[in-house]
């Protein structure tokens, strides 16, 4: 888990995040399953565009870090809050 911290990068992970919540409470259309694969998609999109479109292996690592960071950030937020109510 250190070495994948290394690589997430805070923007990118941000935006994935705020994307994700809108795909997950405003599009019906698309099934939960599939939020992680866009957010991974999305994030290495992201990364790349944030360097210049250059496409090396440790962008392709940190956009799919950092796509996946935001989809585990919400859920933890999730349980946290679902714990409290009890």
């Amino acid at each position: 888990m250190e070495i994948l911290a290394d690589y997430i990068v805070v923007i990118v992970t941000g935006i994935c995040l705020g994307v994700g919540y809108i795909i997950k409470h405003s599009l019906d259309k698309i099934p939960n399953k599939y939020i992680p694969l866009i957010m991974g998609i999305l994030g290495v999109v992201l990364n790349s565009w944030l360097n210049g479109f250059a496409f090396t292996p440790e962008i392709l690592i940190g956009g799919l870090a950092s796509g996946l960071a935001a989809t585990g950030a919400f859920e933890a937020v999730k349980n946290l809050k679902k714990e409290e109510v009890k």
